[in-house]
């Protein structure tokens, strides 16, 4: 972050002055106390456990310059506000304004599914152009943001923000907190409908990114999802339409996949040809690749550059769609940072074009789908039996719609029962579903793992990595 005083910070975010004002924050701006090191600034956000007001002394003694929190501590100078979380998003506003009028470029992405593979794989374009802050994972609420907005400092020359939304309102909040330049707009989807009520209001909330955008900013849209480019009367800015749509201005053409499910393309753009070679796994990423390449192109990078880095750019964030081969050949497919139907059928189409003895699919349930959830899992049953997944295992009650739905559609052609007990698998937990892979999977075999969040199977993805069966005769 730009250095400042806690006066400073007093006066962007409202709050009230405990303390030394002269003190200087010029370190980062850390939510959690743990993290603390010498300048920094310790923002204590009230939890429903522990409020961090009560760590004022701790961070105190890691050094910290001062605390943005809702009550005072003689150890450390504190700017007193009534909701830090507010604050927060202030104080990060304040900040980009001034980042801005140095010439910071700041791109936002939203979308139903793929925004963090989007942000990393814009990210590491934007970096062979300039400085760049896009952080790995997922920074992309009321918290994440702002903290986000925050390591970018004077020599920043891109900033990269991810765009979450819950509910109408949420993504116009974040835009009010940093004003892209560039607005990203992936697809309208599945993701969350259970909060929002229906697509249509999902497009509405989606929308308030392009709104935000100034006149001299650019739109980029998917011109693949009728509801995304939809929105184009709802901005001022250049509209620049992305996709495998033949009037789109950014497009991939003679799209095949390698052996790896690695997508390679002729990138269109601005009358230029290029060849891209994606190092990210799955068909879907094409569509992410080509937005990730509009905003680069409106934030000032030639197309032959973006080529050539989108080829160069990997996976950085974890559980998304990481591939890992362990010692024995069994190759584990680690995408369960979260779920929708959308995403579901994107890992499991790449599930199917990698090269495999057998393919294992270890689903858990997609959540906040709404009433019409288990209608949807039990679609995505019947779709994983019909893609040519060779073993399904759903995890956990919740996910007991995909067995079902698996079930229905093994046996309508006619397949015998026992043989269908053999591929359609239904297990109450975790460490049932372990067990389970550790007694079928073999060498060649590939595993795809992915549920929502709240459903922890990363952790599971990481156990069938470690569950590699001793040789033959090894031991005592």
């Amino acid at each position: 972050m730009i250095a400042l005083t806690l006066a400073e910070v007093a006066a962007a975010v409202g709050g009230r002055l405990s303390g030394d004002g002269s003190a200087t924050v010029t370190g980062a701006v850390v939510a959690d106390s743990r993290r603390l090191a010498a300048g920094d600034l310790f923002v204590a956000l009230p939890g429903e456990r522990v409020d961090g007001a009560d760590y004022l002394p701790a961070a105190a003694a890691a050094g910290a310059a001062g605390a943005l929190a809702t009550r005072a501590d003689a150890a450390l100078p504190t700017v007193v506000v009534a909701d830090p979380v507010q604050a927060l998003g202030r104080l990060a506003a304040e900040v980009h304004r001034r980042l801005v009028a140095g010439g910071l470029v700041t791109v936002g992405i939203t979308g139903s599914s793929g925004k963090t593979s989007t942000k990393d794989l814009l990210g590491q374009v934007l970096a062979a152009s300039g400085p760049t802050v896009s952080p790995e994972g997922s920074f992309n609420n009321d918290i994440g943001l702002p903290l986000t907005v925050l390591t970018a400092d004077a020599a920043t020359r891109f900033l990269v923000l991810e765009m979450g939304a819950r509910g109408p309102g949420h993504i116009a909040r974040l835009c009010a907190v940093a004003r892209p330049r560039i607005g990203v707009v992936l697809n309208v989807g599945s993701a969350h409908l259970g909060e929002f009520g229906s697509a249509e209001v999902i497009a509405e909330s989606k929308g308030e990114l392009v709104e935000a955008l100034p006149a001299e900013g650019t739109a980029v849209l998917n011109a693949d999802d009728a509801r995304v480019a939809g929105m184009a009367p709802r901005t001022a800015a250049t509209v620049l339409r992305t996709g495998l749509a033949g009037d789109a201005d950014v497009r991939a053409a003679d799209v095949e996949l390698d052996e790896q499910a690695r997508a390679r393309f002729t990138l269109l753009a601005a009358g230029e040809q290029h060849s891209v070679a994606l190092q990210v796994v799955g068909v879907h990423q094409v569509a992410n690749a080509l937005s990730a390449a509009g905003a680069a192109l409106a934030a000032g990078m030639t197309p032959a550059a973006v080529a050539a880095a989108l080829s160069a750019a990997g996976t950085r964030s974890r559980w998304r769609m990481e591939v890992t081969r362990r010692a024995d050949g069994v190759t584990v497919v680690n995408d369960a940072y979260n779920a929708n139907p959308e995403s579901m059928r994107a890992a499991l189409a790449a599930l199917t074009r990698l090269p495999a003895r057998r393919r294992v699919a270890v689903l858990g349930a997609m959540g906040e789908l709404g009433p019409g959830s288990d209608a949807e899992h039990t679609r995505l049953g019947r779709d994983v039996v019909r893609g040519g997944v060779d073993l399904l295992v759903s995890v956990g009650d919740d996910a007991i719609g995909l067995h079902t739905g698996a079930l229905a559609e093994r046996t309508a052609d006619g397949t015998a029962a026992a043989d269908t007990q053999e591929e359609v698998v239904h297990v109450p937990d975790r460490e049932t579903a372990r067990r389970l892979l550790a007694e079928v999977l073999a060498p060649g075999d590939v595993v795809l793992v992915k549920a929502s969040r709240a459903y922890g199977l990363e952790q599971l993805a990481a156990d069938v990595l470690t569950d590699v069966p001793a040789e033959p005769g090894a031991g005592a």
